[in-house]
């Protein structure tokens, strides 16, 4: 970077944060232009690492934590527990939206001006395709938290997020609807995959996205639009490229969202941080789904909190423990996205072929026969019941609850139950009040 140059002072007026604050609260690239690739990585990696933490916050919405009031920090995050969006407390935490904005900004920088500025090759192209990738996944996080889960039938009515995919200090950005944010995250991922040319990254510069991982975005999203064929075959060519799983009955092994992991595709995220960790206990439900002796996960994603039956978080509070996407997520997403076109011996080797690394060789053996005997709507629920142990604290819970059917669901906190209600209308998270204060449009 020190071959950077400063801005002029027009230019810095045109990027001033005051203007960009007023409606995304999105702040500049800074004072200074980017000319080569090594500036416009570095200009990108700042949308990498400002990326919003906010799936910890999220699993407090669900039922696979119980928040623990000991804690000098848990008051912050009450509201979240208590599914309070509408009069929190002005000291609660918010869940994020101008962060994701703000690493949208540096994305939408690096693909106005990195191949005009530091030529056209490779690695440019190779930097524009992630930004593209970045961007799209942005706008799929934002989408997924603040808007109604998709559905193909009222999605272009149905209230999304602003769009935003140029610096334009002019634009009044409104919500658009779910369906025409949907329509830029395919276009960005169409044309990310056709600029990135880098498979996979090795540890330590996997929070980049890739090939591999642009796979994986795609097959997320046609999941969770109930796309089954495109997910199918998004999930089989992202597994084609590297379908390595931890074997947790080795001698040495690491936990599946360590960055380091064999089955790692991108660990951009800390989906279950320090502070999440340190404020909830685990839930009876979530630890009720495990077998507790004959489940290898079971050991490895959970410790008893001192003396106590608590149970904490094993899978955060570690800076190796970073996870965007992975290979078990996959093999899940291929397992349902199989049944759902009636792919029955698929969907079954798929999940079979995960619990294989995960259960004791004895109870696997049990687990073979007994899943091998189920009917599809027993086959699918059990895909979904492995969604929830496989993929615990790495914030797909809130996702899946949404998606899945709204179930009615039950936080005890300091004596008094809260009830969110099946299909309640809090499962479409408000905006937070001091972005709606930033942008009166989110209103």
């Amino acid at each position: 970077m020190n071959k950077i140059i400063k801005l002029t002072a027009a230019l810095f007026l045109i990027l001033s944060a005051s203007s960009c604050e007023k409606y995304l609260e999105i702040e500049p690239v800074g004072k200074v232009i980017p000319t080569t690739a090594e500036d416009f990585r570095a200009l990108l990696n700042k949308g990498y690492s400002g990326f919003p933490r906010h799936k910890s916050m999220l699993a407090l919405r669900t039922d696979e934590v119980v928040l623990n009031m000991a804690k000098s920090e848990a008051p912050n995050y009450k509201d979240q527990y208590k599914w309070n969006d509408g009069t929190p407390d002005p000291a609660s935490a918010e869940l994020p939206y101008g962060t994701f904005y703000n690493t949208i900004f540096y994305a939408n920088s690096v693909i106005a001006d990195v191949e005009g500025r530091a030529g056209k090759t490779p690695e440019t192209a190779q930097i524009k395709g992630e930004a593209y990738l970045l961007r799209a996944y942005s706008h799929f996080e934002l989408l997924n938290t603040f808007a109604k889960a998709f559905d193909k039938n009222t999605a272009a009515t149905d209230r999304g997020v602003p769009i935003s995919v140029k610096i334009d200090l002019e634009i009044d950005y409104k919500p658009a609807t779910i369906a025409a944010v949907y329509d830029q995250i395919f276009a960005d991922l169409a044309a990310g995959q056709a600029l990135v040319n880098v498979t996979d990254f090795p540890a330590g510069l996997n929070y980049r996205f890739t090939k591999r991982s642009a796979l994986a975005l795609a097959a997320r999203i046609y999941e969770f639009r109930s796309e089954w064929s495109n997910a199918l075959k998004a999930s089989q060519d992202a597994l084609a490229l590297g379908s390595g799983l931890e074997d947790l009955n080795a001698s040495k092994i690491l936990l599946p969202n360590n960055y380091s992991s064999v089955e790692s595709i991108m660990a951009m995220e800390d989906t279950f941080n320090s502070t999440a960790t340190s404020i909830n206990f685990i839930s009876p439900k979530l630890l009720g789904m495990y077998n507790q002796v004959e489940d290898k996960r079971f050991a490895l994603y959970f410790g008893k909190s001192g003396n106590t039956s608590n149970y904490v978080s094993k899978k955060g509070n570690s800076a190796a423990l970073k996870v965007s996407f992975r290979n078990a997520e996959l093999y899940l997403i291929q397992a349902e996205a199989a049944l759902q076109t009636d792919n029955m011996t698929l969907a079954l080797k798929s999940l079979l072929d995960l619990k294989a690394k995960r259960l004791t060789p004895a109870y696997f053996a049990t687990e073979q026969t007994r899943i091998s005997g189920l009917d599809k709507t027993g086959l699918y629920q059990e895909i979904l019941n492995e969604r929830e142990r496989e993929l615990a604290l790495e914030g797909h819970r809130w996702y899946d609850l949404k998606r899945y059917g709204q179930p009615e669901l039950k936080h005890v906190l300091e004596g008094v139950t809260y009830t969110l209600e099946k299909n309640d209308p809090r499962y479409t998270i408000r905006f937070p009040q001091s972005a709606i204060n930033t942008n009166p449009n989110l209103q």
